[in-house]
């Protein structure tokens, strides 16, 4: 037996059956930080960036021992700085995102907690295994992997269902990256086990390139939006309005472009990988162009992605010379890291935590600028300095750790208090 809704009430009434559940129940959660994925997320990757960068600084200036002979403090650094960091604010955003994509309710509350728990413990695992006893690395490095991939495995599921319940076909390519990153973690994990710098390294590049894919995917879709909203939003109301586009075989060129400089640096063919490299720079530099609007540098929630972007360009034009530069492929590899992760991670998260929170993203708070400027002051000092002051590399590579550490403090102390608070208006988010 069916019952219809009379026509004239239906225009008022939820269309869908979640909409209905949430009119009926509102969510709610032990804490507003448990309100959406990025809450939590975002400030557990703060807290860990300032520690683990932290432990890597008192690492390189021999305040503490390194004794884990599984695999080098250099592969343990780049572990936790891709599948903790990074991969923590992917998780947040992604968390975020596929609510408002699908409009499907994502986890909050406890089964929030449930992901967020696995991320936690594995990141104290694996801070705590440099200083465990031989007799107990083994177990300790079990643990940790499995924690990592119990985590990202409930990541995956999180986003994968919403998608494939409203077949949402245009989030494939971003469904796919996420598999192979798990696939990541399983290699790493393998080449932990049996103390295999080769597998570790092929585990911990792919989850590299495959999170900047994710970044130059998200990133063109939503920065010509971002950078044409932000400039919009001061303009009189009778100017015309910027519009930013993408043009398709620019994003097709910078697609397969980058697949292809990813699986020949994997390789090790750098001639081959300098070629792909090139290929994607001209892509995406030329993409840049067309974003380019000189009202965005008084916005630094605008410029800092610009930045960020066109740090990437320049990184991958260091791989195009790479072969003949005669500078460290960790200089590239550093270069690249710092843009599409370090300023595009922070520059999201204060983005995102202010629009989700009920706050004006054209009004961020004064000190974001600051935040976000050292934050770039770290890709030159890490990244482009050493290549043309080598002898002062020791030094520069200390004023990067510092310059991250104060980034991430400050961050900190102007978002915590945001995302730690429901809403003002009202809503749950």
């Amino acid at each position: 037996m069916s019952t219809k809704i009379p026509t004239k009430t239906s225009s008022k009434l939820p269309t869908n059956l979640h909409a209905i559940a949430s009119a009926s129940y509102p969510p709610k959660s032990p804490h507003p930080i448990l309100n959406l994925g990025f809450r939590v997320f975002f400030v557990g990757a703060s807290v860990f960036a300032i520690i683990t960068m932290g432990l890597w600084l008192a690492v390189l200036q021999g305040w503490i021992d390194f004794t884990l002979t599984a695999f080098t403090p250099f592969m343990w650094h780049a572990h936790e700085m891709i599948f903790g960091y990074a991969l923590a604010v992917i998780a947040g955003f992604l968390l975020t995102a596929v609510k408002t994509w699908t409009n499907q309710p994502m986890p909050y509350g406890w089964r929030l907690f449930a992901i967020f728990l696995p991320w936690a413990l594995a990141r104290l695992t694996w801070a705590c295994l440099p200083q465990l006893s031989s007799d107990i690395t083994a177990i300790g490095l079990r643990l940790a992997s499995g924690l990592d991939i119990l985590w990202w495995s409930l990541v995956c599921v999180a986003v994968f269902t919403p998608i494939i319940r409203v077949r949402q076909r245009r989030q494939i390519g971003i469904l796919a990256k996420l598999a192979l990153l798990w696939l990541a973690f399983v290699i790493f994990a393998i080449g932990a086990w049996r103390s295999d710098i080769a597998w570790q390294k092929t585990g911990v590049y792919l989850a590299f390139y495959l999170i900047i894919g994710v970044v130059l995917t998200i990133g063109r879709r939503v920065m010509p939006m971002f950078i044409s909203n932000g400039i919009n939003h001061h303009l009189p109301k009778n100017a015309p309005k910027v519009e930013l586009k993408n043009a398709v075989w620019v994003d097709r060129v910078s697609l397969f472009g980058f697949l292809a400089f990813m699986l020949a640096d994997l390789c090790g063919q750098p001639v081959i990988a300098s070629l792909f490299a090139l290929v994607t720079a001209l892509a995406n530099g030329y993409r840049l162009m067309g974003w380019y609007h000189s009202g965005m540098w008084g916005k630094p929630l605008v410029w800092s992605l610009f930045i960020a972007f066109g740090g990437m360009v320049v990184a991958l034009g260091l791989f195009a010379v790479l072969p003949w530069a005669g500078f460290a492929h960790s200089l590239a590899v550093h270069t690249l890291a710092l843009s599409g992760i370090g300023v595009m991670t922070l520059s999201m998260m204060s983005r995102v935590s202010l629009g989700h929170t009920g706050l004006s993203v054209h009004e961020p708070p004064k000190l974001v600028g600051v935040i976000l400027t050292l934050m770039v002051v770290t890709i030159v000092t890490r990244g482009l300095l050493p290549i043309v002051w080598p002898a002062y590399y020791t030094q520069l590579l200390t004023v990067s750790q510092v310059l991250w550490l104060i980034s991430f403090i400050l961050f900190l102390c102007v978002y915590l208090p945001i995302l730690s608070k429901p809403r003002k208006d009202g809503l749950f988010g």
